[in-house]
């Protein structure tokens, strides 16, 4: 199972093993406090595409074909996720951004679930 859950909640059991998929380390949190088992910057949105969106609701879509394109240009970072997944039953993947509905953590779950 692979799940997603802010960086900024609490950490718990359930979480399996954890993992930062922000391309910057999130603001107010240590590295101590963060309990992520890795930080996998590289299959966060590259700097350029992190940018532009900016987090605009209006720019989701396109955000979504661009990044979901980045990912796939990606696959040895999208097959170790999933080797980490059947490692540990359970993978979170923690995001900083506040919107919990539109962020790239979103787009990488789907497309996991697709492979």
């Amino acid at each position: 199972m692979i799940k997603i859950k802010r960086i900024y909640e609490s950490s718990g059991d359930g979480d399996g093993y954890r993992i930062l998929v922000d391309r910057l380390w999130p603001r107010g949190i240590s590295k101590g406090s963060a309990h992520i088992d890795v930080w996998m910057k590289e299959v966060a949105p590259s700097a350029d595409l992190r940018k532009w969106f900016n987090h605009e609701t209006e720019k989701w879509e396109e955000f979504t074909r661009l990044y979901t394109r980045e990912l796939t240009e990606n696959k040895p970072m999208l097959l170790d996720i999933k080797k980490l997944e059947k490692e540990h039953k359970t993978v979170t993947l923690l995001y900083g951004a506040k919107d919990t509905e539109h962020n790239q953590a979103q787009v990488l779950l789907k497309v996991l679930e697709k492979i």
